[in-house]
């Protein structure tokens, strides 16, 4: 399950570089800020303290109530970045439980 959260998390990302209507940006932040924190519980629970810090992190930045405003261009990059830390993500192994 926490594959096809990144899988569609970084899916949600590339999709924000088209011109695409605010209500579909507006999803992306509840979908990010749902999906993040469910994958900084997982790593919680795993005990990766440092996965858990990023992906709270992301969780408040993509959040939808106060949000940033960063701009477009700087908001593309943030997705292409934590598009392609999702991807890359997917390939390294998880640590080990205790």
């Amino acid at each position: 399950m926490i594959k096809a959260i990144k899988i569609i998390l970084a899916l949600l990302l590339f999709f924000c570089l088209a011109d695409l209507p605010y209500g579909y940006y507006q999803f992306v932040r509840f979908a990010s800020l749902i999906g993040f924190a469910i994958l900084a519980y997982d790593a919680n629970q795993r005990g990766s303290q440092i996965e858990m810090i990023v992906f709270g992190a992301l969780a408040l930045l993509f959040q939808p109530f106060t949000k940033i405003a960063l701009g477009r261009q700087i908001w593309n990059i943030v997705d292409i970045i934590v598009g392609l830390g999702l991807v890359f993500s997917l390939f390294i192994k998880p640590e080990k439980e205790n």
